[in-house]
């Protein structure tokens, strides 16, 4: 394993969705230097199957390793719930591997015994029933309710937040009877956090909204503790590759670390 304190962190996500999570990173650890990868030529992960979200995953964490980086964090719920295993085996001791999943669990485990928790998420994730299986395990006593929502990413990836647009999608959504008296939401997608002032609109402060990107950065920063590879160094660099180039990634990228964003364009498909 690369055990240099300086190594970057590497993110991957299908798109901007990940970005959220990065931001949180840095906002939590400026010091700490980043490799962050798009997959945009495949996005959304969400519609695709659980072997291609596979594929694609270890090919990004082929290019990650490469470029040294001491964990990988798997910015995706998608690919979080498709992929985390096989990625940490496949990356056996060359780095750590961490997912957007696990920590949203053991937070809600921890929070919201006896009570009734809504989840929104891409095919992929709900179907999976990953989270479903890890509060099984963690707290029995909390009763999961699960939607899949596959028109969020797509407009969200469009630019369309806070318009008519949105307004109607979102609340098309969360009127539905499965998300009916829930106590806490879960936004698992790592885009969600983007719609969170509309989610958090329409339910008038009834319900907690679970922001993924801030409890995943939260637990990461602790875990970089633990395992002694939080960096002391400062301006380290970060970079930024992506599977294709959409002047839409990189506005979002400009927008989130408030700076001019350089896309290094790196095909993970020959």
């Amino acid at each position: 394993m690369n055990t240099d304190n300086s190594a970057p962190i590497g993110i991957f996500d299908s798109g901007i969705g990940g970005l959220t999570v990065a931001h949180k990173v840095k906002d939590l650890m400026p010091n700490e230097s980043m490799v962050y990868f798009g997959d945009i030529a495949h996005l959304p992960y969400g519609d695709k199957s659980a072997a291609a979200i596979q594929a694609y995953s270890i090919k990004v964490t082929d290019v990650l390793l490469q470029q040294g980086c001491k964990l990988i964090l798997i910015a995706c719920n998608s690919a979080s719930s498709a992929a985390f295993e096989l990625v940490r085996e496949y990356v056996g001791s060359k780095a750590k591997v961490f997912n957007v999943i696990d920590p949203v669990v053991d937070h809600v485990s921890k929070n919201y015994s006896n009570q009734k928790v809504g989840l929104i998420g891409t095919k992929q994730t709900v179907n999976s029933n990953a989270y479903e299986f890890r509060l099984k395990q963690l707290n029995p006593s909390i009763e999961l309710k699960s939607l899949a929502t596959p028109l969020l990413v797509p407009m969200i990836e469009e630019g369309f937040f806070e318009n008519r647009i949105s307004h109607d999608i979102i609340e098309a959504y969360l009127k539905n009877e499965e998300l009916d008296d829930i106590e806490a939401l879960i936004l698992g997608c790592t885009h969600y956090p983007l719609i969170k002032k509309e989610i958090n609109k329409f339910y008038e402060g009834r319900v907690d909204i679970l922001d993924s990107a801030t409890i995943v950065a939260k637990k990461l920063q602790l875990f970089l503790k633990e395992q002694n590879l939080l960096t002391e160094q400062k301006f380290l660099k970060d970079r930024f590759l992506v599977s294709d180039i959409t002047a839409s990634f990189e506005a979002s990228a400009k927008i989130f670390f408030h700076k001019e964003v350089h896309l290094e364009k790196c095909p993970i498909w020959d």
